[in-house]
């Protein structure tokens, strides 16, 4: 019987570090943005070495990239595994890309054992990830779960005021045909994503692989406060309409709703904040805030959104203020398939290598594939829990052994 060998560490680590070359800002972490030269760069890079293993490649109207590896029934739904390349500003160089070097790495194994798969195994490189350009998280997968349309893509603007459809379109990429780029349940029988912990949770347990059972989900909302501009000197502190201390005064109650959910894993971030006119002695008359709420149970999740909308009516009226509310996005949270996370579990414990189950807090594609086929994700350590950030960093050897159990998998349900 054809045995798979062990991932080459030497070669995840020169993948990693040659995608890292592909970079805004080396001074200062990691800098990918969607569509920018170094994204463009990464990606053409990324398609060479799918050529090099054997691989035909094809991308849809929104870029996604696909990397296949022919199965002997093309006739069967095939595997999919792989994440995104493009990053948030000053990250480091693991983040998405880990998955999708893992991907390559499988299929190198896969090649070089001579194991024969029924059906194709598929690497895929989604687009934009990261809502670090368009404001929108998830644009390759929402499209491919029929969330994210041409009409939609065109109302997408980035800093520059360029619409999504735009820069596709001048791009090259077949925006005539993005009705195709929805998956329908079926077409893909399934998925299995390696990722990077993001938290410090296997670390701490000394765990190497961390089953995912749930992937949470973001509701995004934008605040804006609008109170009454005024003299720092002049306003006592009974005339004041303080849009940013009333701003603040939200951060601290959905703060608290956080805190005490209770919900199996519940998260509130307030990350972005616009005071007007940040001046030095004026009372701010405007601020607007991003609110970020991650949890694992939907309906958890919308009683949270409902209690902080109570609490703004209540703040707007003891502070005199106007507050208006945006959602944003408002995604379902993602059960793992126990199937395959069965599978995974079955091929830790025969390579021997140390696991527990997890919930990830950050949304990851697989979220949305999740709409059209089963799906699981494989976590590595986050050496302290640090991502998003220069400091971000997985070892090679953890790497190299999450790809193992992945491939394993990956060979199971492409044979099954």
């Amino acid at each position: 019987m054809q045995q798979l060998g062990k991932a080459n560490s030497a070669n995840i680590e020169t993948w990693l570090e040659t995608i890292n070359t592909y970079n805004s800002t080396p001074e200062f972490g990691t800098t990918r943005v969607l569509f920018t030269e170094p994204e463009v760069g990464a990606r053409n890079y990324v398609k060479g070495e799918m050529k090099k293993l054997g691989m035909t490649i094809h991308e849809d109207a929104i870029g996604n990239i696909f990397g296949v590896y022919p199965g002997t029934d093309a006739t069967l739904p095939p595997v999919w595994t792989g994440s995104h390349i493009d990053t948030v500003l000053n990250a480091g160089m693991f983040d998405g890309m880990s998955g999708v070097v893992a991907g390559l790495e499988a299929v190198r194994l896969i090649r070089e054992s001579g194991i024969s798969l029924r059906r194709s195994l598929v690497v895929v490189v989604y687009t934009s990830e990261e809502p670090t350009r368009f404001k929108l998280g998830c644009l390759g997968s929402r499209a491919l779960a029929g969330k994210l349309d041409a009409a939609e893509a065109a109302t997408l603007h980035d800093a520059a005021g360029k619409s999504l459809y735009e820069v596709l379109e001048q791009l090259g990429f077949p925006v005539q045909d993005f009705d195709l780029v929805k998956k329908k349940p079926g077409d893909v029988f399934a998925a299995v994503e390696l990722h990077i912990d993001q938290t410090g949770v296997l670390e701490r347990a000394g765990k190497t692989v961390g089953i995912v059972k749930t992937i949470c989900a973001p509701t995004v909302l934008e605040v804006e406060v609008i109170g009454r501009q005024s003299h720092a000197g002049g306003t006592s502190m009974e005339e004041r309409r303080d849009a940013y201390m009333a701003a603040c005064e939200l951060a601290l109650v959905l703060e608290n709703l956080g805190r005490h959910s209770d919900s199996e894993y519940t998260t509130v971030t307030v990350g972005k904040v616009e005071v007007i006119p940040n001046a030095v002695n004026v009372i701010p008359g405007k601020v607007v805030f991003s609110v970020d709420i991650r949890d694992c149970d939907y309906d958890k999740k919308n009683e949270l959104v409902m209690k902080f909308r109570q609490a703004v009516s209540k703040v707007e009226s003891e502070r005199g203020v106007a507050v208006t509310i945006k959602m944003v996005n408002n995604d379902h949270p993602m059960g793992c398939s126990p199937k395959i996370t069965q599978l995974i579990e079955k091929n830790c414990c025969q390579q021997d290598v140390p696991y527990m189950y997890t919930i990830s807090g950050a949304f990851h594609d697989s979220m949305l594939v999740g709409d059209f086929a089963p799906v699981a994700m494989i976590f590595v350590p986050s050496h302290d829990g640090i991502s998003h950030s220069p400091q971000e960093w997985t070892d090679f050897d953890d790497l190299a052994a999450g790809t193992d159990v992945l491939t394993g998998t990956l060979v199971a349900l492409a044979n099954a």
